[in-house]
């Protein structure tokens, strides 16, 4: 079997041509539509990560003020209440609205402590020691002492104090 020689036609040489020229143009356009979308995302895609790296920064920025300002936040923190516990020996056999009195005489006179910044309270610990150790409670006739174990200064005063005879 033979291949006809249609290739020596003017009409199919004509056509041939026609898909190559037809091929070559196509591809010029597909070339030119592709390169154009290309180089318009690329721009966009550029616009993105600056925009994007701007908004980071701008992030930063923020995030350092607000640790600033937490920091500066907690410097400031006031004392808003006081809880005193008494740790008491059985021995002493004392009814609990005795310590409770105990407990609100305390209170009274650390009083000034409230509203006042954690750090100005802290500095002023030894006063408060002074002002609880250095004072007698009267409790069924009987004189007692309280000594400080533990404070923990807070937007709460927590103190434990432990009840001991006194020794006048």
């Amino acid at each position: 079997m033979r291949i006809p020689p249609f290739y020596r036609l003017r009409a199919v040489q004509q056509f041939i041509a026609g898909m190559a020229l037809g091929g070559v143009i196509s591809w010029c356009v597909f070339l030119y539509i592709y390169g154009d979308w290309q180089e318009t995302y690329s721009k966009e895609l550029k616009q993105q990560e600056e925009r994007i790296k701007d908004l980071e920064k701008e992030k930063d920025i923020w995030q350092n003020d607000y640790r600033e300002l937490n920091k500066k936040n907690e410097e400031l923190l006031i004392v808003q209440d006081i809880k005193i516990k008494i740790n008491v020996n059985q021995k002493y056999e004392l009814d609990s609205f005795s310590i409770y009195e105990v407990e609100e005489a305390i209170k009274e006179d650390i009083n000034p402590l409230l509203k006042m910044d954690i750090d100005t309270a802290f500095k002023s610990s030894d006063w408060v020691k002074k002002v609880i150790e250095n004072r007698t409670h009267k409790i069924n006739d009987k004189r007692y002492q309280l000594k400080v174990k533990e404070i923990v200064f807070y937007t709460t005063l927590s103190i434990q104090l432990e009840l001991q005879l006194a020794n006048n």
